[in-house]
């Protein structure tokens, strides 16, 4: 049995599994305890399924807890929680400015989690934190990866519980103290994705409604790439578990195949940079393993 745990957070369903699915399913196929947090129900998000656009926000996020489920099935997960409870925090949404940014959309529910209290929700996190013990938490970047309100909310929480989790003056109610050994940001696999995108262009696909994106905003540098776990034997994982997510996944669709290609690249794999805690030890490349250079005893 494995002595790694590791402890995930995303915004809403399908998210796990377009951006950490090898992750998770290498982990747990290791023996290692994998906890998977998960912000909202997604209950705002575009419904893909012609048949399914009759559902409120309510009924929409209630379909997808079963797709979540199916996704984590897929992955062999078994310990996921939805920040304070299912359906504790809405789906806030999204919109763009004019030349495309994603912004935070001028109406919202009262509860959207960007209007989330930040000490209130890390305290959620903190007692999952303190509870499951990980060595390694994952989350987004500041950004959010691409700006969307939630991701990036998850990101301030995530930061904020990890310092409040490993406090011992603070909320003992909430359980022993655990200082997290390393936090990573999850990211696009910037080497990749500009392989790929050369791939996508011969074979004539179109992108982000045809757009000429700069390579530049692809994802980091690649020598802020610390660590990438290999997708290799777990590419059907990946596509089953995103394929579990109809509602707001076709696969079909351009830019899932243009995802898929990535997936399929010799050395292709999930990519994360150093966001605090215990430093990766030197390299000339990325590591395949997210615990290495930690003591797990």
């Amino acid at each position: 049995m494995s002595h790694k745990r590791l402890l995930l957070v995303h915004a809403h369903p399908d998210d796990e599994s377009s951006q950490s699915a090898a992750t998770i399913a290498r982990y747990a196929d290791e023996g290692a305890q994998v906890t998977l947090v998960t912000c909202t129900l997604g209950e705002r998000g575009e419904i893909l399924v012609p048949e399914w656009n009759h559902y409120s926000e309510k009924e929409l996020g209630e379909h997808r807890i079963a797709e979540l489920q199916q996704a984590m099935d897929h992955m062999g997960l078994t310990d996921h929680m939805f920040l304070g409870g299912v359906g504790h925090y809405h789906d806030t949404g999204m919109d763009r400015a004019e030349y495309g940014t994603v912004i935070v959309p001028p109406d919202m529910p009262d509860n959207a989690f960007w209007n989330a209290d930040l000490l209130e929700a890390a305290n959620f996190l903190v007692e999952i934190i303190r509870s499951r013990r990980p060595q390694v938490v994952s989350t987004y970047n500041p950004f959010g990866g691409y700006g969307h309100p939630d991701h990036v909310q998850a990101h301030r929480v995530t930061m904020y519980a990890v310092i409040l989790a490993g406090a011992r003056s603070h909320a003992p109610e909430l359980g022993e103290a655990w200082s997290v050994d390393r936090v990573l940001w999850g990211t696009h696999n910037t080497g990749m994705w500009k392989q790929a995108l050369s791939i996508a262009k011969e074979r004539g696909l179109k992108l982000w409604d045809g757009e000429e994106r700069d390579e530049d905003t692809l994802g980091p540098k690649e020598e802020y790439i610390e660590a990438v776990v290999p997708i290799g034997e777990y590419y059907d994982v990946c596509r089953a578990a995103l394929g579990s997510h109809p509602s707001q996944v076709n696969i079909e669709d351009p830019f899932w195949e243009f995802h898929g290609i990535i997936q399929q690249l010799p050395g292709a794999g999930e990519a994360y940079v150093f966001g605090s805690g215990v430093p990766f030890p030197a390299s000339d490349e990325p590591h395949e393993d997210l615990f290495i250079g930690l003591n797990l005893d």
